[in-house]
């Protein structure tokens, strides 16, 4: 049997790539490439995930059926299973998360349809929440507005 995969890419042609091997509870990959790029270590908990992108924390709780807490700096709040809505970042200068899931395919979209971001993946066995936490937290690696690595 292959190996259990979330895979594809967020931000379309000019975005990058997203890969993470799925084992039991822990999802760990790579969001960009060799040199430009950011290790994605998570594990799902009882109640939540917590883990690490690069050198920043993730820490989200479920609480009265949202995911709830921080990547990084930034604030995360997920609802749903195969349709997930959801914030990340504060208010006015946040980004907007929607993403649908279609069988082991997930899109979606992180931010307005101007400025934000696209992805697609392929979830294995993953449920969409899933994929949609990865694509966020790579989100949040790679892309400097995100972060707030960058001043808006």
């Amino acid at each position: 049997m292959s190996e259990d995969l979330i895979k594809g890419r967020l931000g379309g042609a000019d975005g990058f790539g997203v890969r993470c091997a799925i084992d039991g509870d822990r999802i760990s990959g790579r969001a960009g490439g060799q040199l430009y790029g950011k290790d994605i270590d998570l594990e799902i908990t009882e109640r939540g995930v917590q883990g690490t992108v690069g050198d920043e924390s993730v820490r989200i709780e479920l609480e009265e059926g949202e995911l709830r807490g921080n990547v990084g700096g930034q604030k995360l709040v997920l609802r749903g299973v195969d349709r997930v809505t959801g914030f990340l970042g504060e208010p006015i200068v946040g980004w907007n998360i929607v993403a649908q899931q279609q069988g082991e395919k997930l899109s979606g979209q992180l931010g307005s349809t101007v400025l934000g971001r696209t992805f697609e993946l392929d979830l294995g066995s993953a449920p969409g929440w899933v994929g949609t936490l990865v694509a966020v937290v790579a989100l949040y690696a790679l892309e400097p507005r995100v972060s707030g690595a960058v001043s808006r």
